[in-house]
């Protein structure tokens, strides 16, 4: 996805933290262009009644929150995820699946472990990082997706913007805003 001037909408990256049972706190990073150089704005959004982690349903427990987040963004024209998009080659939808489906938007899953049944994920190494992520994507290219991940911003293994999202769904307050939602 070539940045193009004149359009509408930020690019987002997301992320939910668990800081108690049945409790979610999603966290979102806009920026101006898809190497999330220039940050935009930190969206915070804590949700309660969090159905417990199920594996490979995984997006059950974590779009209900990414949804109230996503709600404070406006126009978003691509959404990177922490997970995969899909599950196995055969395209069992994971997390950035479900987000895509409601987004309309291409999504890339930047995911920080190997899933057995996602042989289909690009390793990427970024950084002096021996370990790579794994990258998924629904609504453009896998290659594209790829050269973004490896573009975006923040020298080590992890972009600054996955690692700032983190950072936001563990509790720390957004930059510039007083408090969280």
């Amino acid at each position: 996805m070539a940045e193009e001037t004149g359009q509408p909408g930020g690019y987002g990256a997301v992320d939910v933290g668990y800081p108690e049972a049945g409790r979610a706190r999603a966290a979102l990073v806009v920026a101006q262009a898809p190497d999330f150089g220039g940050v935009l704005a930190e969206h915070v959004a804590c949700v309660t009644g969090v159905v417990p982690y199920s594996p490979g349903d995984f997006f059950r427990r974590e779009l209900p929150p990414l949804r109230a987040v996503l709600a404070t963004a406006g126009t978003l024209r691509l959404v990177v995820v922490d997970g995969y998009v899909d599950l196995d080659p055969g395209g069992r939808p994971g997390l950035g699946a479900h987000v895509h489906a409601e987004l309309g938007v291409p999504v890339i899953g930047v995911a920080k472990s190997f899933f057995r049944s996602a042989t289909h994920a690009v390793p990427v190494l970024r950084g002096r990082s021996a370990r790579p992520l794994y990258v998924t994507a629904a609504g453009l290219p896998l290659p594209e997706a790829v050269g973004l991940l490896r573009r975006m911003a923040g020298p080590f293994r992890l972009p600054e913007a996955l690692r700032r999202v983190d950072a936001l769904s563990r509790g720390a307050p957004p930059r510039g805003q007083p408090g969280t939602r």
